[in-house]
């Protein structure tokens, strides 16, 4: 198991007070992502359908390109309220230093009450590796031979 030191280490730059005590960490020694935390004024109340921009009063830059930031739906919030992220996945880039920000999305078909603070969504790190592109003619033949999307069955 990596200790603390093997980690990799990730400036997170505070752009408002209130989210001091509400930093995200992991919950466990087995997570994989950290909780981000909705920075609102007041409780807001998504209907079905409505979509927000939710700010996380946080900046965190990775600034390793083998490295990578994933903002991520939180299971329980998904499949009990229909609340998913409005761009389903969030691509932090290692050279993006501006705030964190939340799409939600109200899939559900009742309206959600998101309180301050409350966890939204989850930040995974993960390794990238940026291809080089080679222009082909053609490719080798595979296994699965010229099948389009698909074709490889459902079961």
């Amino acid at each position: 198991m990596p200790t603390p030191t093997d980690r990799p280490r990730l400036a997170v730059k505070l752009l408002d007070e209130r989210m001091r005590d509400y930093l995200p960490h992991y919950a466990s020694s087995g997570s994989a992502g950290m909780d981000l935390r909705a920075l609102l004024d007041a409780p807001l109340t998504l209907e079905p359908g409505d979509c927000e921009l939710i700010h996380t009063g946080l900046a965190i830059h990775i600034a390793d390109p083998k490295l990578a930031g994933l903002v991520l739906p939180r299971s329980g919030l998904g499949h009990k309220h229909g609340i998913v992220l409005g761009n389903l996945v969030g691509l932090i880039d290692s050279d993006y230093q501006g705030e964190l920000m939340i799409s939600v999305w109200n899939r559900g078909s009742k309206s959600f009450t998101l309180e301050p603070f409350e966890r939204l969504a989850q930040y995974l790190v993960v390794p990238v590796v940026q291809a080089e592109l080679e222009l082909v003619d053609d490719f080798d033949a595979s296994a699965r031979g010229p099948g389009g999307f698909g074709s490889s069955g459902r079961h």
